[in-house]
């Protein structure tokens, strides 16, 4: 467990036991807990007990051990709470919506016709041009 980003991480704090949260799951590395502004009920958050800032910042082994344990929290929040589908979000940057500067993974339990959820962007067909060049600029 790392305190690595100081007193001022909330999710550090909740890792090392400082401040209070409602802890669904833990395992050597990771914790999962309630979202404090849930979307749903059942929101879980997913951080790794190693401070790291966001997505670009983690480890590769500590973001697998997340994503494992947002599987296991989604199998439950199906089981449990009968929801009938699950988001895995992931904020990364100011830009993209991250307000807590530790990374983690948002578990939110979907329920058909229950919840007011509405899907952040406007589906549409993307242009084939554009988008190959996009590939081959990503292309590693």
């Amino acid at each position: 467990m790392s305190d690595a980003n100081g007193p001022g991480c909330i999710f550090c704090q909740i890792v090392a036991d400082r401040s209070p949260a409602a802890r669904v799951a833990e395992d050597e590395h990771t914790l999962a807990f309630l979202d404090i502004f849930p979307a749903t009920p059942g929101h879980t958050l997913v951080v790794p007990k190693t401070h790291a800032r966001d997505l670009l910042d983690v480890s590769s082994d500590d973001l697998a051990a997340c994503t494992a344990m947002a599987q296991r929290v989604a199998r439950r929040l199906v089981s449990e709470l009968g929801a009938d589908g699950v988001n895995l979000i992931n904020a990364c940057g100011a830009a993209a919506w991250q307000t807590v500067f530790h990374v983690h993974l948002h578990v939110v339990p979907r329920y058909s016709g229950r919840d007011q959820l509405v899907q952040p962007w406007t589906p549409a067909p993307g242009d084939p041009a554009e988008m190959t060049a996009l590939a081959e600029r990503l292309r590693a």
